[in-house]
């Protein structure tokens, strides 16, 4: 006898609670959070950079953890670097097609 049909048999005879709660789906990254009103605007820029271009989003409303939550997703998604200051998420490169496609999937509108 296994140890799974040592807890199957347990659970039978009442000495052990059998647990009924659902599996965990697959988890869906939603980080939108109901103080954000306002359109996110998308905009690539390469001013102060040495000729790199960087993708700046800016509009962001709300706590600061958010922000950098946000910001971390999606520089995981895309495989790249970035920052946050002052209420924006700079991503290295341009990749504002891409951002504003997976910010449209978590829930936010944008302008770009």
């Amino acid at each position: 006898m296994d140890w799974k049909d040592a807890l199957n048999a347990l659970k039978e005879s009442g000495a052990v609670p059998v647990d009924n709660t659902p599996e965990p789906a697959e988890e869906t990254i939603m980080i939108k959070d109901s103080v954000q009103r306002d359109p996110l605007h998308v905009i690539t820029d390469r001013k102060g950079r040495k000729g790199k271009t960087a993708t700046i989003i800016e509009g962001f409303t709300g706590p600061d953890e958010k922000l950098e939550e946000l910001a971390k997703t999606l520089k995981q998604r895309l495989g790249t670097g970035g920052s946050t200051r002052d209420g924006e998420i700079l991503i290295q490169g341009d990749r504002k097609a891409d951002i504003i496609s997976m910010l449209k999937s978590m829930g936010y509108r944008t302008k770009g």
